[in-house]
């Protein structure tokens, strides 16, 4: 009988998930075989993990100790013994059981609870895995950039416009393209002292790698948000924000995503905003006045 892996065999989330677990399965499609039986045996089974040895869930996972401890590294991890204490440190907080699958009869009112259920928890897991230190340097990138450049396609698209919009009204510099000749065309002209910025989800959109690997090769400081801890858009980049998501049948883990990226944008947004505190509010006023007359 074939073996169902850990990530689609799953019908409930947790609210409280430890972020080892949060971890593996940011970085589950990157894993190789062997890579990929442990992380199912720690999904499956967390609570026994942490009373394994490497021996034993070597043996559990058919690999070999040494594919354990590269495993845990990968993970960020210096060994097994760390990932353990880790796992064991989270699993004291008893996990809540939340089904989020929507069924053909959920009335409205329980369609709305799933979904903002969903999209709290997707919130609350990318909070646990967010660097603050990435934050900081991202923060910092900004701040003195003089051009900001946002890469995104399909449903990133938008997530971009809406942050270089945001960002313009701060007077930082900032221009999206989803446009995929636009896109390596604008990388290829930027430089030092500029960012490049891109979004996507599962790290492999080819046109947004690219215009990031241009621009980083044209000078340009490269920040990515992603959902993927060993994807390729991370390959590319000097800055890595990475979100939580969760799949369930009607919305893809992207959509979750999404709103996970928009958050981190908006911690990128304030906090630049508030490193340039008296140009913001100028400029905020300004962009205020040139509008108003739009306005009803």
């Amino acid at each position: 009988m074939k073996k169902t892996s850990a990530i689609n065999n799953q019908i409930f989330i947790r609210s409280h998930e430890p972020t080892t677990l949060l971890k593996i399965k940011g970085a589950y499609s990157t894993f190789k075989k062997a890579e990929l039986r442990i992380a199912d045996s720690i999904l499956q089974n967390p609570e026994e993990v942490i009373n394994l040895s490497i021996t034993e869930l070597a043996e559990r996972s058919e690999a070999s100790e040494s594919t354990v401890v590269r495993f845990c590294k990968i993970l960020g991890y210096k060994g097994y013994y760390e990932l353990k204490i880790a796992l064991a440190r989270e699993l004291i907080i008893p996990p809540q059981q939340i089904y989020e699958e929507i069924g053909v009869n959920d009335s409205p009112s329980a369609i709305k609870a799933k979904v903002f259920q969903a999209n709290m928890l997707a919130l609350q897991d990318t909070i646990k895995i967010l660097d603050d230190l990435e934050l900081e340097k991202a923060t910092e990138a900004i701040s003195h950039a003089k051009m900001v450049v946002f890469y995104g396609m399909a449903t990133s698209a938008a997530v971009a416009l809406d942050s270089a919009h945001k960002f313009l009204r701060i007077n930082i510099r900032s221009v999206s393209y989803s446009d995929t000749h636009m896109q390596a065309i604008s990388a290829s002209l930027l430089g030092k002292g500029e960012v490049a910025i891109g979004i996507s989800h599962s790290g492999s959109s080819k046109d947004v790698v690219e215009a990031l690997r241009i621009a980083r090769h044209s000078g340009a400081t490269t920040i990515c948000i992603t959902h993927h801890t060993k994807s390729p858009i991370t390959k590319v980049s000097d800055i890595k924000l990475f979100t939580a998501a969760r799949e369930t049948a009607l919305r893809s883990d992207a959509m979750t995503s999404r709103i996970a990226q928009l958050s981190i944008l908006d911690v990128l947004y304030v906090s630049v905003a508030l490193r340039r505190y008296e140009e913001s509010l100028k400029s905020i006023e300004r962009t205020k006045e040139a509008l108003a007359y739009k306005k009803y």
